[in-house]
């Protein structure tokens, strides 16, 4: 579809001229004589692209684009003045006109500025699209799940969200602390904003300090130039500290500063900084176990424990597997193997699982078994032996899966795992020839998961 222009000009003749050539590009064209009318279209229709007249009856261009800027907010403004000056054309830029040019000038070159225009709008209109769907990603109902104690999870954070309060999250690894972060963030006023995430445990204590509060030039050796650290990379918006539990006790000093005074120093500098960032720390950490030991502030934990959000466990939840599983099996399977189902025994299989690694650990063996699945349907074949040899006593249908084949395939895969899959050696311990083992593999479709 082509774009849409609008030409406001009290010079009719001129007006009907430019729209003629802007049909000829196949462009939509519409008219105006005056702002008023031209602010009223724009209310009305879509528009794309707004040339306008610098003098007209009741407003003077340069003045009337913040007021365009607000009816359409996306659109590029290109102004066109019979006298065209310095200062005006200045002031127009900062207003916010795409451009700024002169009457008169050959007709020809009105073309590929319109179209210019029209790439930058089309440009923001994308990531206007982007930026609703990364909304979208993690607000609340993006996290999966009805239990009462999740619900309960969330009920907390969207009464946090928006407030300035620092919020501290706690929970197993893969319990989904950052999508809870993510989604605190995108709630606030502050979703417009950067968000910046660092995993504390993920650097040393030089390098972590660095890539928090940034360095000064010369402050160590590599350091060749300035350095902005994400805690200015985020400023207006949000820092997420993952792991904050691993966070070395000077570093802890220097973020209790930040929490206190909003001020910090970069490494190798003198020089107090301002900043505005809103605080999400997570651990799978006791942190109070952590002060008594020595290893944490009691002070800092004060300043984070303002609002804190546990987030449960899997096993405490298993009443969400089943649209979990659903979600990352549509997730991996658009992939390349669109319509794949799931197998009852296999929803049982997962349902009866421990989860040490939570929902981390279901969306890795959820991608891996997609991978591994030939058919229409997941079945437990394609998960990992220790799943399929789990029996939930809440699930005792599932017992004719566990046959002597499932055991036998089970004790094979063992004896290859503890000899690094020597088959020569397995074969010796199991107390049967190569070649059968050799068909055995086949057979089951073992693999070497090293």
């Amino acid at each position: 579809m082509s774009a849409t222009i609008l030409i406001i000009d009290d010079e009719e003749k001129l007006r009907q001229l430019l729209a003629r050539i802007l049909q000829l590009e196949s462009y939509q064209v519409l008219q105006a004589g005056t702002i008023r009318q031209g602010l009223q279209m724009l209310q009305r229709e879509d528009v794309d692209v707004v040339i306008c007249d610098v003098k007209l009856p009741d407003a003077n261009g340069v003045e009337a684009v913040e007021q365009i800027r607000e009816k359409a907010p996306l659109a590029e403004i290109i102004l066109l003045t019979a006298y065209g000056n310095i200062p005006d054309g200045v002031k127009a830029i900062k207003n916010g006109a795409f451009d700024y040019i002169t009457k008169g000038d050959d007709n020809d070159k009105i073309i590929p500025l319109v179209a210019r225009a029209e790439e930058r709008v089309q440009m923001q209109r994308r990531i206007a699209q982007l930026e609703a769907r990364v909304g979208k990603t993690y607000a609340w109902d993006s996290i999966i799940g009805k239990s009462a104690a999740i619900r309960q999870a969330i009920n907390l954070a969207r009464k946090v969200a928006d407030t300035p309060t620092t919020v501290l999250l706690t929970g197993e690894t893969g319990t989904g602390k950052e999508v809870f972060a993510q989604a605190i963030h995108q709630e606030s006023s502050r979703k417009s904003k950067p968000f910046v995430a660092i995993n504390c445990s993920a650097f040393s204590k030089e390098l972590l300090e660095s890539e928090i509060f940034g360095h000064k030039a010369g402050a160590f050796t590599g350091a060749n130039k300035d350095k902005k650290g994400l805690i200015e990379e985020a400023q207006g918006g949000t820092l997420f500290l993952d792991e904050i539990g691993e966070m070395p006790l000077e570093l802890q000093a220097k973020l209790l500063r930040v929490l206190e005074s909003k001020e910090f120093i970069k490494v190798g500098d003198t020089k107090t900084l301002k900043v505005d960032v809103r605080i999400i720390a997570a651990t799978n950490r006791d942190l109070g176990e952590e002060v008594r030991e020595g290893r944490f502030r009691e002070d800092l934990l004060y300043r984070l424990n303002v609002f804190t959000i546990e987030l449960p466990p899997l096993r405490q939840r298993k009443e969400d597997i089943p649209a979990l599983a659903a979600h990352y099996l549509d997730v991996f399977s658009a992939k390349g193997k669109k319509g794949l189902r799931m197998d009852p025994a296999t929803l049982s299989l997962l349902q009866g699982h421990d989860w040490k690694g939570n929902i981390r650990e279901l969306k890795n063996v959820l991608e891996r078994a997609v991978i591994l699945t030939e058919g229409g349907t997941l079945t437990p074949d394609q998960l990992p032996l220790d799943i399929q040899m789990s029996v939930s006593h809440s699930a005792p249908h599932v017992l004719s899966a566990f046959d002597l084949a499932s055991a036998e395939k089970l004790h094979i895969q063992r004896v290859l795992n503890h000899t690094k899959w020597n088959k020569a050696e397995a074969a010796r311990l199991l107390n049967i020839g190569l070649t059968t083992l050799y068909r055995k593999i086949d057979e089951y479709k073992l693999e070497d998961t090293r």
